[in-house]
């Protein structure tokens, strides 16, 4: 018998736990204020209570909290504002408690660091009329608590890679369980989650979000990563999202984001296709530094041309070309009309960056190696 290194929270009698979560709430309603934190990676929880349940945003209460505790600010000056941006059903506590996602704001009220909404949600605005439409696919992997693959021999490797991607069977999915709790958790919370599968690599699996369109798929994908850190957290081990969580031979870990826009889904959209891939062929750069959340970094020990992926170094597109930057899918080819795979993003990527960058460079025509500032 395989023994993990499981947390010593997951051996806590569940059962004693769910006598307490039966117990009747009255009126009042538990809201879990979600945010960033300084790292642009982690995320952080705190409860309120509210004296009835909230139908809207606009229902909600800003809140603050200790941003010297979180990386966001020094302690002499460390309150920090959390404004409500998105609301979804209580997956952990069931109705009618909530989960909220924030956007933080400094002492000043202008956006943290690591708020990528806030910037994103302005250029979103802007190209509301092209209906841009996202879906991401998330891969993680499942760890034990002293950092080990879960599923993973203690001193040695699996046998390679092969059998594994979209396996069935105790000798090729490992934690199926929790793949299956964070899928359901998912739609009860009302995420648009659309798909999951197993990964290249054992104990490697991935979710997909979408389609989602502008703004959501930032919201969507952060409150998805969300409910499987606090789902891993009851089986007593560990979501990662690191790109590149076994050196070696073993699969990296991306967050592929396809995209497309109202004219790409119409008839002959394969044109308008082929003109955003020659604008990201000349941002390239600009890309990989918005695609990770250290500036390229992270990816560069992914996108290294093998495992299938693209060389971080080089911009490459082709059908159906899973060694490229982007991929058109072959129904996409032959159909002249749908969307594109941008294969780039890191599985730690902030969605918020990526798909702001998505929209500056092919809708907006941004070029060179910065944003455009744009006049409110």
């Amino acid at each position: 018998m395989i023994k993990m290194a499981t947390s010593a929270s997951s051996s806590l009698s569940k059962a004693v736990k769910q006598q307490y979560m039966e117990l009747p709430q009255g009126d009042k309603v538990q809201a879990m204020y979600i945010w960033i934190d300084g790292t642009g990676e982690g995320l952080r929880c705190k409860t309120r209570t509210l004296d009835s349940e909230p139908k809207s945003i606009e229902d909600l209460p800003e809140w603050n909290f200790d941003g010297s505790s979180t990386y966001q600010s020094e302690g002499s000056n460390s309150d920090m504002y959390l404004i409500p941006a998105a609301m979804y059903r209580d997956p952990f506590r069931k109705d009618p408690n909530k989960l909220v996602l924030c956007e933080v704001l400094k002492y000043n009220r202008r956006p943290a660091e690591t708020n990528l909404r806030s910037s994103c949600k302005r250029i979103m605005d802007m190209v509301a009329n092209n209906r841009p439409w996202f879906g991401m696919e998330q891969e993680y992997t499942i760890l034990g608590t002293d950092g080990h693959p879960f599923g993973w021999p203690s001193n040695g490797f699996p046998g390679p890679q092969g059998p594994y991607y979209c396996g069935v069977g105790a000798d090729k999915a490992y934690g199926r369980d929790i793949v299956e709790a964070h899928y359901r958790a998912c739609l009860y919370a009302g995420v648009q989650i659309c798909g999951t599968n197993a990964e290249v690599m054992p104990a490697q699996w991935e979710f997909q979000v979408g389609p989602s369109e502008g703004i959501d798929m930032g919201d969507h994908l952060w409150i998805a990563r969300f409910i499987l850190h606090r789902v891993c957290e009851d089986f007593g081990v560990v979501a990662s999202f690191d790109p590149k969580p076994i050196p070696g031979n073993w699969n990296g870990a991306g967050c592929h984001t396809n995209f497309s826009t109202k004219e790409m889904r119409e008839e002959n959209g394969l044109k308008y296709i082929e003109e955003s891939i020659e604008r990201l062929s000349r941002r390239h750069r600009y890309h990989i530094r918005a695609y990770d959340p250290k500036g390229g970094l992270d990816n560069a020990r992914r996108l290294t041309g093998h495992n299938e992926t693209s060389n971080i170094h080089e911009f490459s597109a082709g059908v159906a070309n899973r060694g490229a930057s982007i991929r058109i899918p072959r129904a996409v080819g032959q159909d002249k009309k749908g969307y594109f795979e941008d294969r780039r993003p890191s599985a730690n990527c902030d969605p918020y960056s990526v798909t702001e960058a998505l929209i500056r460079t092919c809708l907006l025509k941004e070029e060179g190696d910065e944003p455009v500032e744009y006049k409110n």
